[in-house]
């Protein structure tokens, strides 16, 4: 107990130190140096194929630094990686709730919806990403190819009767 209390001591120490050399993220605010370095850790786990370590990486970052939409971004594609795409559309809210403009979170976000079948929530994302984007977007066109495809999948899937018997109508008297 008295190193984990030392560990913290330490950590924060490290983090108001760190905080004099900031770079701005995403968002817009500053990210402190110590919470960089480990979104860092994270992205080169999440390289390496290593989602777990990634996550517990990504959230030491934002334990530092709440406010390294980066980091939010880099936990929703570990859980994207591990198949979790519910997770992930939540971290990607994170993201997005930082910095409402960030295309490649609102992208990102879309793709996990479509993942999930919410095209009518991805299509909210996609029409952000074109108001964002003035001319062609990368984005915008990924997304809506993703959403094309899953439409054109669902119409395809064979249409199953459910296996639990009919239900007699209640007679009326």
């Amino acid at each position: 107990m008295m190193f984990r209390n030392l560990f913290v001591a330490v950590l924060l120490t490290s983090a108001m130190g760190a905080s004099a050399a900031t770079s701005t993220g995403v968002s817009g605010k500053p990210v402190s140096a110590l919470s960089q370095s480990f979104e860092a850790k994270g992205q080169a786990a999440l390289a390496k194929g290593q989602p777990t370590a990634a996550i517990d990486a990504f959230e030491t970052a934002l334990a530092v630094d709440p406010a390294n939409a980066n980091a939010y971004i880099g936990i929703a594609r570990a859980y994207e990686a591990q198949g979790l795409t519910g997770k992930a559309v939540r971290y990607w809210g994170d993201a997005l709730q930082l910095d409402p403009n960030d295309i490649a979170a609102l992208e990102g976000q879309g793709l996990a919806l479509v993942a999930r079948g919410a095209n009518a929530r991805a299509n909210v994302n996609l029409q952000r990403i074109k108001t964002l984007c003035k001319t062609d977007c990368a984005a915008a066109t990924r997304l809506q190819t993703a959403m094309t495809e899953a439409a054109a999948k669902a119409a395809k899937a064979p249409v199953t009767a459910s296996a639990e018997p009919a239900k007699p109508a209640a007679a009326k008297n």
